[in-house]
């Protein structure tokens, strides 16, 4: 066992709650407690105990956000109270310009919708979670079902989207050919070399 998680006795280390915090600040998606117990190589008893006495203490102290169990994981979530505030603050921020990192994930998205979040981050070649998260808060992508094959979540752009690029339809997106390089054998439709 690592030091500082659980002794040789099995105690569980006093930091136990303060490593779950930080685990659910940065997870996209709810995480079992079995993740968490092996991840932090704690037992899951602790672990469970810990984030049932977190939800608590949340609800207790009023914060402007929640640990709730939801698929079998637990994840942090805005207060249902907070949600108006939470829009209000995300659509006042709309005017602010994207990151390039949001416009290259947003033309994935156009260009290849219905797509993952798994499958946009292998087009960019870097994990696109935060920003999918940004860009559907904002109002440009939207959750679009899911994969037959895989069960992945899809994503699309919005008519919100359309709006802002003064388009009427997909199909006045302009067409990628005068932006690929000159030699684009070895690539797929996507950009990326294949084997």
């Amino acid at each position: 066992m690592s030091e500082g998680r659980a002794s040789d006795e099995g105690s569980v280390s006093p930091t136990l709650r303060r490593d779950l915090e930080a685990v659910l600040m940065v997870v996209p998606e709810p995480v079992s407690v079995y993740d968490l117990a092996r991840a932090l190589e704690v037992p899951v008893e602790a672990v469970s105990r810990e984030l049932e006495g977190l939800s608590a203490e949340y609800t207790a102290q009023g914060r402007g956000f929640d640990l709730r169990m939801v698929a079998e994981g637990w994840r942090i979530y805005t207060r249902p109270e907070c949600a108006d505030v939470v829009e209000h603050f995300l659509r006042e921020g709309q005017e602010v310009r994207l990151t390039q990192a949001a416009l290259e994930t947003m033309a994935v998205v156009a260009y290849r919708q219905p797509v993952s979040r798994g499958r946009v981050s292998a087009v960019r070649g870097v994990n696109c979670d935060g920003v999918m998260r940004t860009l559907v808060l904002r109002g440009l992508i939207e959750e679009a079902g899911h994969d037959s094959e895989s069960g992945a979540l899809l994503y699309r752009t919005t008519s919100y989207f359309l709006e802002r690029l003064g388009l009427r339809d997909l199909d006045d997106l302009p067409d990628l050919a005068p932006f690929l390089p000159d030699d684009i054998e070895g690539l797929d439709d996507t950009g990326e070399h294949t084997h």
